[in-house]
């Protein structure tokens, strides 16, 4: 790829040797030879400073959206207009999407959408980003623009704010939640005071973001390796009070320790699991009001409810062979979640159960309804009632009874209560 010259008075700042690997992507190089003076930016370019896998790649271009799509159109790439709206097109070559937006600069904005312009000024476009590791943006050729000191900052672990933290909350509050689900990930040490301080400030401004976006960055918090620090840093600001009530009791995240303990025993980043443990059970009305709220999706509300649901005893510590498999021919899929909840609950060591219960096959009753059927029992709630006997039978026995004996208990059972 031929080498370009940077704007006339916008020299980089460093050069990367050798340039990130992702550059040389099919999709990326080719995005990249296509738009004369386009960059990558944002995520990509921070997570492979920081020696991070990359997975997807952004670039930027000072060009107009149309004619952004008409060069990688004339380059051979597909183009979908993901958003056009908002000067975003998603270019796809070898099955490697690369969203490709225009440089912009903010018109207007009102805490949670913003009127740009586009513009042909780096600079510009990155002031309007979020924090500092995300602003930066790198040639083809490796070279770097950094205008607020990303790289320092990311080597450094802080995340901050690109100019004065309260203008860029005012200008969209959900950075509030990014700003804790970037130092999860990134932060090491204490948090940037200057952005704990306008943090704080902003709470009020939280109740104008869409449940859809509020759940989403507490999903994404949540799927960090480990999240308790800035969770606590949450409870602190008065932000997870604002966001998920639901944790906080008494103006603190009650059941934070039982997650820090469960992350550092290897509690899988599942972000509804650790929802589940940070949340605590209760009734039905109480989880259903929390998904309601969130908007979670039904599949997420429908097992957050079954990992929350009251009334079920958590398992005694040393399950042998037949508890696992009664444990899992109740539970299915969420068996082991349910030992990660139980030991939340109670602070006992199950991670000997977690590995019977994720080693053992699930087992299958071996009976339906159509057996009970076969033997001339009319339809009616009989069937159900002999059904669940046999079953209750095959769980009392570890679930080992084969298809034959629980044929023989049914016949037995129906017999009888023919008489």
């Amino acid at each position: 790829m031929a080498a370009r010259p940077p704007p006339e008075g916008d020299p980089p700042q460093a050069r990367i040797v050798p340039p990130p690997e992702f550059l040389s992507w099919p999709g990326p190089r080719a995005v990249l030879a296509a738009l004369p003076g386009a960059r990558a930016v944002g995520g990509c370019v921070r997570d492979a400073l920081a020696g991070l896998p990359v997975r997807d790649v952004d670039v930027a271009a000072p060009l107009p959206p149309e004619a952004i799509a008409e060069r990688l159109r004339a380059a051979g790439l597909k183009v979908f207009e993901t958003g056009l709206a908002h000067g975003t097109v998603t270019a796809v070559l070898a099955r490697q999407p690369v969203e490709v937006t225009s440089l912009r600069r903010d018109v207007a904005t009102d805490g949670r959408h913003a009127t740009v312009e586009w513009t042909t000024d780096w600079r510009a476009d990155a002031a309007r980003r979020d924090f500092t590791i995300n602003a930066m943006s790198l040639s083809a050729e490796g070279d770097l623009w950094d205008y607020f000191g990303g790289r320092e900052d990311l080597a450094r672990g802080v995340v901050r704010f690109v100019g004065d933290p309260a203008t860029r909350l005012a200008e969209d509050y959900l950075r509030a939640l990014r700003f804790f689900r970037f130092h999860a990930r990134y932060g090491r040490g204490a948090p940037d005071p200057a952005a704990v301080a306008a943090i704080r400030a902003a709470v009020p401004g939280l109740a104008r973001l869409s449940a859809e976006r509020v759940w989403m960055e507490i999903k994404r918090l949540l799927e960090a390796p480990d999240p308790c620090d800035a969770l606590a840093l949450m409870a602190a600001t008065g932000v997870l009070a604002a966001v998920l009530p639901e944790a906080v009791e008494g103006g603190r995240a009650a059941r934070l320790p039982a997650l820090r303990r469960l992350v550092a025993a290897g509690l899988p980043p599942d972000p509804v699991l650790r929802l589940a443990v940070l949340v605590g059970e209760g009734p039905p009305r109480r989880i259903g009001v929390l998904a309601a709220r969130l908007r979670m999706s039904g599949e997420e509300r429908d097992r957050l409810a079954r990992l929350l649901a009251e009334g079920e005893a958590p398992p005694e510590p040393g399950l042998d062979d037949d508890e696992a498999r009664r444990l899992l021919a109740l539970r299915g899929a969420d068996a082991v979640d349910a030992l990660w909840l139980a030991e939340a609950r109670d602070g006992r060591d199950r991670a000997a159960d977690r590995a019977r219960a994720a080693a053992t096959p699930v087992p299958v009753f071996p009976l339906t309804g159509a057996d009970v059927l076969a033997l001339g029992v009319p339809e009616g709630p009989r069937i159900g009632a002999l059904i669940r006997a046999v079953r209750d039978r095959w769980l009392a026995g570890g679930c080992t009874a084969d298809r034959a004996t629980c044929l023989a208990w049914l016949r037995e059972l129906a017999g009888a209560a023919a008489v």
